[in-house]
Formats: C-alpha cells, structure tokens, sequence
C-alpha cells in the first residue's frame, strides 16, 4: 500500500516496505528494479540513466469537428550503451545514451497510416531531463509544462505530412503496475520493471493533415516504464492492451509469450476504477483470444491484430468480453532504424456477446519479427 502526500504537482510514494532496499545492479552495472522504491516527482517523471532502458509512451483518439477520427502513438526510448572494459577498444555507439522514437498517426477515416523514427545520441539532437519530464528527439517534444496539474505538452511531426501540438491533462491520478512498485515480466531476477501510467489524459490542440488545420480533442495513455531487462531469454515476445471504457474505467493487459508457445505466469491484467483504484488478475483469470490476423507486406510478419479479452468485472463479478477490432489493419512500426518491427494499432472496443461499442483501446504486438528478447535485456 503507497501513501501519496498531495495529489498533484510535487508528491512522494513511499513502498509498503517502508526504507529504500540496497540496490541490485544487472552484470553490466546497471540498477534494477526493487520493492519499495520511494518515488519523488515531477522529478521521477525524468529520466533514470542508472536503469539501461525507459521509455515514455503516449497513445490515444482523437476528433475534430464532425467526429472525424484519428489515432496516435509518440514513444520516446530512452537506452544506456554498455561501455568497453579495460583494454578493450571503444565503438562509436559503445559511449553514452541513444535516444529512439517513433511517432504515428492514422486517419480513420481514409485508413492512411503515418509513421516514422528516429535514432540519436544523446546531446544536442535527444536528451531526457533527470529532473522533470522533458525529453526531446529532434523537433519532437514531450514535456511536463504545468507541473501543478502535472499537464504535459506533446509536439510532433510524421514523415513531413502531418503534425501536432497537444495537451494532455491527467483526469485520473497515476497508477502503479505490479507489486510493491515492481511489475514483473517474467521469472528472472532482471525480468522486471516501475511502470508508472496516466491511464486517462484528457487532450486538446491542434492536427496539421497535408493542409488541413484540425482543432481536435479526445482520450490519451501515457505509460512510463524504467528497466534494465524486460524480458526472459526464453520469452519471444508480448501482446499488450490499454482499454479506456466509457464508464470512466481502463483495463492494461499482457500476455507474455514464450518461445515454447506457453504464455508465462507472470502475463497480467489490471482494472482501474474511476477513482484511479488498481486491482491486478493472474494469468488464469482473463483469456486472450485471437480472432482475425494481418500480414505484412514489409516485413512479412503475422501479426493477431483482432483480439476478445475474456474476464470478469469486478463491479459487477458478471463474465464480460471484450472485442478489439482495429481502425485499420496496416499500422505497423516497420522498424526503419535498425529496430524490431511491430504492430501498434488503435482499436475500437466492442461487447463481443452484445455489438455495443464500450470503449477504444490501443494494442500492441512485438516480437513477431525476430529475437525481441535479445533487443531488451
């Protein structure tokens, strides 16, 4: 249980464990997540450079006038490079932090699906403030602007067509995945991450399509996620889902999959209530079902891009089953820069039993086009 001193701007979250634990580091040198981390913010909105991976994600709808729709994604990856031992000869790349992102966005209507991607090292082209939330790729922009409200403001450009200039305000507190401050990913001791998430942000600003100039409003995710290794030499990959239902409700759902087919213990969902309550289900609670499959035609990847999650509400302890049925099929990061290609794609959220349309959701499927493992430990 956290105890949280103040609700917006300037707060701590102290772990049940009460005192800091001595800190773990992976062969490489690098801090692992442990239970009872106290966090302070806005700085623990910053960056994390004794952790080897982070990255601060953003995805959600958006509308304009006369319910035109759109769907958008900006991931800021922030990666630590090993450095060369003793006596052994430095690489180019072997210095620092590299700093990757991706931006997309797709217009519903017409399914026209823009993305592209960057990679820099750090210095005058990325950088990720320790102290507050301001990180940076180019002209690309994600940055805490009223830290009070905690209101962040997003700025981005997409493959010279389209571009945005958004604010997100949180309407519900930040949650915390996992246990104790820890969400595992599988049973290894570096196997694990601080997943912190706005899991509703109320957005507004403007969309430049081509020359179009859109005033646009809607519902955005922000997960932060601070690492050494998220996953298990013997996991290929994961599928994942953020779900905002019209009830004032989210769900945040994993499956991890292993490269024996198996789907490991530690896959997870968690419901968020409306007052911003976490309750986690195990792996044998929820059932993830594939139904339709898209591949594609870059990479040639198979990706099971509609889904039906099965679980159980827990406000009203019925069955309740809910389809993912893609805005388009093509959104695919392609993985341009030297990356693994994977799909991320906004979806409309339906009763499966029923037809109502409940929610919209946002998912992600990676590690079908490669050793995703070796990518993140």
């Amino acid at each position: 249980m956290r105890t949280i001193l103040g609700l917006w701007g300037v707060w701590l979250v102290a772990g049940a464990l009460g005192a800091q634990q001595p800190l773990l580091k992976t062969a490489e040198g690098f801090a692992l997540p442990q239970p009872g981390r106290s966090f302070e913010f806005p700085k623990d909105h910053g960056s994390h450079p004794e952790f080897k991976i982070e990255w601060w994600y953003v995805t959600g709808h958006l509308f304009a006038t006369g319910g035109r729709r759109f769907g958008f994604q900006a991931t800021f990856f922030r990666q630590a490079q090993v450095q060369a031992k003793a006596g052994e000869e430095s690489t180019l790349y072997q210095h620092g932090q590299m700093h990757l992102a991706h931006m997309a966005l797709l217009d519903a209507g017409s399914g026209k699906f823009l993305h592209q991607e960057r990679l820099n090292r750090a210095g005058w082209d990325a950088a990720a403030d320790e102290t507050t939330l301001a990180v940076r790729n180019g002209n690309w922009s994600l940055k805490m602007i009223r830290p009070v409200e905690q209101a962040m403001q997003l700025r981005g450009t997409v493959a010279g067509e389209a571009k945005f200039d958004l604010e997100l305000i949180p309407a519900k507190p930040l949650v915390f995945f996992g246990k104790d401050g820890v969400s595992r990913k599988a049973d290894g001791p570096t196997a694990a991450s601080h997943y912190l998430t706005f899991t509703r942000l109320k957005t507004r600003g403007e969309l430049q399509w081509g020359d179009e100039r859109l005033e646009v409003t809607g519902d955005a995710w922000m997960d932060h996620e601070i690492s050494s290794s998220q996953l298990d030499p013997e996991q290929s990959g994961w599928d994942w889902a953020a779900i905002q239902l019209k009830d004032g409700r989210e769900i945040m759902v994993y499956r991890m999959r292993r490269k024996d087919g198996a789907l490991d213990r530690h896959s997870t969902l968690a419901w968020i209530d409306a007052t911003g309550k976490v309750q986690h289900h195990s792996v044998e609670q929820f059932v993830w079902k594939e139904l339709g499959h898209w591949r594609s035609p870059v990479t040639k990847a198979h990706y099971p891009i509609r889904a039906e999650i099965q679980t159980v509400d827990p406000a009203t302890g019925k069955p309740l089953h809910l389809k993912l049925v893609p805005l388009a099929e093509a959104q695919e990061q392609t993985g341009a820069m030297g990356g693994t290609a994977y799909w991320e794609g906004a979806c409309r959220v339906l009763d499966a039993i029923s037809g109502e349309e409940l929610g919209s959701a946002f998912l992600e499927l990676a590690g079908y086009t490669g050793d995703l493992a070796g990518q993140f430990r």
